[in-house]
């Protein structure tokens, strides 16, 4: 498959991914209180730093691997079943200490069935690495979007009837369970159900420092949850977490899908020898284009856009909001660094990086959130900022991009974004930042954004207007093919 069909397909699964998400969020807003998102956030953040073990690092191993062979993939297979079990092990032990800890029994219960998850994982995370490894992107949508139809569902039916927080757990787990019946159908014939221990210490020494990064990554991302259930209470928590959620559905809406083909598409490069500084520089400009675009209209209309989806209750996770936007926005030149240092083998790199970066968050994250919720922001701006310029310095002497190159596409980058927002600044400047009617603001301003945003990208001859041609002409092509398909007959 193709890059761009790959990402194509990898695109269609998030955006149809994203937009039940959004339809969820919507319905559990009105049926959840930020206290119980609150404890759910916590406890996944405790969670996610187990996760990070769940198959250590066997997957991307599997994706990566130039020569593999069946011993390979027995040990990636046995790696990720007997850890899936281990940490389900671990899970049950450590859930009444952690519910005691932040005085909240519902997370032990929350724990519980999301120990369940680990073992199930297993049997779909395999086949997902191995077609992921092939590109094929068409059947990992079709895994993706019939899992999260069925566990937005169940979380949507289990708040319904008043189970709380735990709803989502139960939605998690739906989730699961569906990816891994699905992907016995996509599993190859010839992958073997045995485990073995042959080519174990060949998974290992990759696996070790990705799992290594991992966990450093979710200290990182995790730190302001922790540090706030802990200091601000769970309603404080549930508020950063809605407007974390809502900023974060660029990640969704984008990295996921770029990610999912980046990873792939950068060691296929580095396997055939090619130079991978000015793809580096390429995506690193889609996505600063799309990303300060996405970002900057959310920050100008965090408060109708809050409004509308969430309700009144989550009013004070407005301000939050616009300040994760800057602090995702100073993130976004750095965010294509790991997927080429990966690429090239640099993962003693990267691990570097990560953990320069978590020391500072951790430590700029604690302070803030000591102070208090405005100071969070500004701490984690700080932080933000001297992660991406350590990242881009570490990276560049490895793939060899051009700093000249990288400023001049983030400058068009920046006047596409800035394209971007001139209608929501328009409609600010006429009814203000909280107006009266917020839908009605949103109806105008991102019609318009989207209008600014191709007309910036049109004039500076972004990237992103090659692809869009691209796209244009793909689908001129098709148009012709079918009108000339009915005159024949």
């Amino acid at each position: 498959m193709s890059t761009r069909r790959a990402l194509s397909f990898s695109f269609l699964d998030r955006y149809s991914g994203l937009v039940l998400n959004i339809i969820a969020s919507m319905i559990l807003a009105r049926l959840l209180t930020p206290a119980d998102i609150g404890v759910f956030s916590v406890t996944m953040v405790f969670l996610g730093f187990i996760r990070t073990f769940r198959d250590m690092g066997a997957g991307q191993y599997l994706v990566q691997e130039k020569e593999l062979t069946i011993d390979r993939i027995r040990a990636a297979w046995t790696m990720q079943l007997g850890l899936g079990l281990l940490l389900a092990l671990i899970v049950l032990l450590v859930s009444y200490p952690v519910a005691v800890f932040y005085k909240e029994p519902r997370m032990k219960e929350i724990m519980w069935v999301m120990a369940l998850n680990f073992t199930i994982n297993p049997f779909g995370s395999l086949t997902n690495a191995w077609l992921s490894r092939e590109m094929r992107f068409d059947a990992i949508a079709i895994i993706r979007f019939t899992s999260t139809i069925t566990g937005t569902a169940i979380s949507i039916w289990a708040a319904w009837t008043g189970y709380g927080p735990i709803s989502l757990a139960f939605g998690s787990l739906a989730n699961t369970v569906t990816v891994a019946i699905l992907s016995f159908f996509y599993r190859p014939q010839f992958f073997p159900w045995m485990p073995g221990l042959k080519e174990i210490r060949r998974v290992l020494s990759f696996g070790w420092m990705l799992t290594a990064i991992s966990l450093l990554y979710t200290a990182y991302g995790g730190a302001p949850e922790m540090f706030l259930g802990r200091l601000q209470g769970m309603a404080n928590t549930g508020l950063f977490s809605r407007g974390q959620g809502l900023v974060s559905m660029f990640e969704r809406l984008v990295m996921d899908a770029v990610g999912a083909v980046a990873q792939p598409f950068f060691s296929k490069q580095s396997r055939q020898g090619h130079e991978l500084g000015q793809s580096f520089i390429q995506a690193t400009a889609l996505v600063c284009a799309l990303g300060w675009s996405f970002l900057g209209c959310v920050a100008i209309l965090a408060f109708p856009i809050i409004r509308v989806l969430y309700g009144t209750q989550w009013d004070g996770a407005v301000n939050l909001t616009r300040q994760l936007c800057l602090v995702l926005s100073l993130l976004l030149p750095a965010r294509m660094c790991g997927a080429p240092l990966i690429a090239v083998g640099a993962m003693r790199t990267v691990l570097v990086i990560v953990l320069i970066n978590t020391i500072v968050q951790v430590t700029l994250t604690g302070l803030g959130t000591f102070i208090g919720m405005s100071a969070l922001g500004w701490t984690l701006s700080i932080s933000a900022l001297i992660g991406t310029v350590i990242s881009l310095r570490k990276t560049q002497p490895l793939i060899l991009f051009s700093w000249q190159d990288l400023q001049s596409s983030l400058n068009r980058s920046a006047i596409v974004a800035c394209g971007a927002m001139v209608a929501p600044l328009a409609i600010t400047f006429a009814y203000g930042l909280q107006p009266k009617l917020p839908l009605l603001a949103l109806a105008i301003a991102l019609p318009g954004a989207g209008l600014g945003f191709f007309a910036a990208a049109r004039a500076t001859r972004h990237p992103i207007w090659q692809e869009v041609n691209r796209l244009l002409t793909t689908l001129r092509k098709s148009h012709s093919t079918l009108k000339t398909m009915n005159e024949d007959a």
